[in-house]
């Protein structure tokens, strides 16, 4: 019997078996966590990809009055890539570049900050009422700045939000901003004075 116990005490045959059991586990967490990293790169790149070559088609005459074209475009590219994304699409369009993302003007005879009080405000878009965001109604028009955002929804390929508490879900977004073609004179909207809701 004591042979027998000796003999067990200097066998090494298994124990590759046993640390491999211990190490696996890390292992497969880090190459899982490789491959899910490198996907969402990868689709990220695609989708910003297909919607830069979308905008420069939107900036000409031919695609800027078929929007829908465009965002079937880029659906089509962005599920080539990830078949179960869920594809949402924005466009603002202004006047200039520096008007991108800005405020009507207004005056502030209270100094609050707030558009209220029935101040006066000069309304660029000619909606009649004040906007945090200057930005048209339409995008089709000549020579406008166009702002391109799409938004891109999709679950994850591999299962390590589940181990390491991530959002199961990604979201990537892209934008792109450019300007139409002068295909025709540029239709600018006379800023009309406004009142700023009491």
């Amino acid at each position: 019997m004591r042979a027998m116990l000796h003999s067990l005490a200097r066998d090494e045959q298994a124990v590759t078996v046993a640390e491999f059991a211990l190490i696996a586990p890390a292992l497969i967490l880090t190459i899982m966590g490789l491959f899910d990293l490198t996907y969402n790169l990868y689709a990220d790149t695609m989708i910003e990809g297909a919607v830069q070559n979308a905008a420069r088609d939107a900036s000409i005459e031919k695609f800027a009055n078929n929007p829908a074209a465009l965002d079937t475009a880029v659906r089509e590219a962005v599920k080539g890539v990830v078949p179960s994304a869920t594809v949402t699409f924005t466009r603002s369009a202004y006047t200039d570049y520096s008007d991108v993302g800005q405020a009507e003007d207004f005056t502030d005879t209270n100094h609050d900050g707030i558009c209220n009080n029935n101040e006066s405000f000069e309304d660029v878009n000619g909606n009649g009422v004040w906007d945090a965001d200057r930005a048209l109604a339409a995008t089709s028009g000549a020579r406008d700045a166009v702002v391109y955002d799409v938004t891109a929804a999709y679950d994850r390929m591999f299962p390590v939000p589940g181990v390491v508490n991530l959002d199961p879900q990604v979201t990537v977004t892209a934008r792109t901003i450019l300007r139409n073609q002068p295909f025709n004179l540029q239709q600018v909207n006379e800023a009309t004075l406004g009142s700023c809701p009491a």
